[in-house]
C-alpha cells in the first residue's frame, strides 16, 4: 500500500467519494449491480469504468458481484475496469483479485481548503503557461500531448516531441473529441491549460470541477520535453485557476510515489490511495 502520512480525513474520503460518482454521470448512463455501478460511457472519450455504490448500506462486493460486472463490460466492448479509494471501501480489493483482476495502487494527493499552494515554479526562458479557451487554436494539440505522454510513461526524456503532435490532434479532431473539450470548457465543466514555447505546446492537463471539488488530470509533456517542470507549471496553473473559482479542494492521482513527491513541491499532501484493477497480463509462454 502506498504511504499516507496520517489516517484518512473521513469527511474529505466522502468528499472525493461523491465527486467520483458525480463526475462520469455528465457523459455516462449508469447500470446497477448492487454494491456496484457500472459507468457506460455515451457518445466519444475516454471509456469508463466500474465503482462501488454510492451511500451503499448492504453487504460488500463479492467476487461473484464484481464478475457479474465483468461479464457486461465484455457484452458492451468496455475495458474490464473497476475504480475505488481503498481507505474508503477496503474490503472490494478481496474481491476484485478473488474475481482475476490485477490492482495497481496510485497515491492520492490533496489540497484541501486549509492548504495553501506553493508560488508558481520558476519556467525556462520562452515558456508560457496559460489556460485556454475553447476556441483557442492550441486546443486540439493540447488535447493531444497527454495521448504522446502517456504512450511513453514516466518522467524520462523520451523521443516523442512536437513532429508527432499534428497527427494525434488530427485523429482526435476527426474523433469528435477536441469538439466534445470545447463543449466542457464553455460550460465550465473542464479548464484545460497548456504550456508553449514558439508556438508549440509541450505539456498540457485539465481539472474538472463539481461544485467546490475538482480533480486535476491528464496531466502530460511530451516526452521528448520533460524535465523542464512543465508539468508542475501545469499543474499550478490549473490549482490557480480552480481557486480562482471557488473551487476550496483539489485532489489528484499520481502514477506512482516518484510522481507523488514532484507534486508535494506545489502543496499537494498524501491522503488515500487510489485503486485501479484491470485484466492481469498474460503469462510469458514458457520456452
Amino acid at each position: 500500500m502506498t504511504s499516507v502520512d496520517h489516517a484518512p480525513d473521513p469527511a474529505l474520503l466522502d468528499e472525493i467519494e461523491r465527486y467520483y460518482d458525480a463526475v462520469p454521470r455528465a457523459a455516462a448512463r449508469t447500470e446497477d449491480f448492487g454494491p456496484l455501478t457500472l459507468f457506460v460511457r455515451d457518445g466519444v472519450g475516454w471509456p469508463y469504468y466500474a465503482r462501488p455504490t454510492l451511500g451503499h448500506d448492504g453487504p460488500a462486493a463479492t467476487a461473484e458481484d464484481v464478475r457479474r460486472v465483468l461479464e457486461r463490460q465484455r457484452e458492451l466492448g468496455a475495458p474490464e475496469a473497476f475504480e475505488w479509494v481503498a481507505e474508503q471501501n477496503p474490503a472490494l480489493r478481496a474481491a476484485v483479485e478473488a474475481a482475476g483482476l490485477a490492482v495497481h495502487e496510485h497515491p492520492l494527493l490533496v489540497l484541501g481548503p486549509q492548504d495553501e499552494p506553493a508560488a508558481m515554479p520558476e519556467l525556462p526562458e520562452g515558456t508560457q503557461v496559460r489556460v485556454l479557451s475553447a476556441d483557442a487554436p492550441e486546443l486540439a494539440a493540447a488535447a493531444a500531448v497527454p495521448h504522446l505522454a502517456f504512450g511513453e510513461p514516466g518522467t524520462a526524456i523520451g523521443t516523442a516531441g512536437t513532429a508527432e503532435l499534428p497527427e494525434v490532434a488530427a485523429k482526435l479532431t476527426a474523433e469528435g473529441r477536441v469538439e466534445q473539450v470545447a463543449r466542457r470548457i464553455a460550460a465550465g465543466t473542464t479548464a484545460m491549460a497548456a504550456a508553449t514555447a514558439g508556438g508549440e505546446v509541450l505539456c498540457a492537463g485539465q481539472h474538472n470541477p463539481v461544485g467546490a471539488v475538482t480533480e486535476v488530470a491528464g496531466v502530460g509533456t511530451l516526452p521528448a520535453a520533460r524535465r523542464r517542470g512543465l508539468g508542475l507549471a501545469v499543474t499550478a496553473a490549473l490549482v490557480a485557476h480552480a481557486r480562482a473559482n471557488g473551487v476550496r479542494t483539489v485532489f489528484l492521482s499520481a502514477a506512482d510515489e516518484d510522481v507523488a513527491r514532484i507534486y508535494r513541491r506545489i502543496g499537494f499532501r498524501p491522503f488515500a490511495t487510489a485503486l485501479i484493477a484491470e485484466p492481469a497480463e498474460p503469462a510469458e509462454p514458457a520456452h
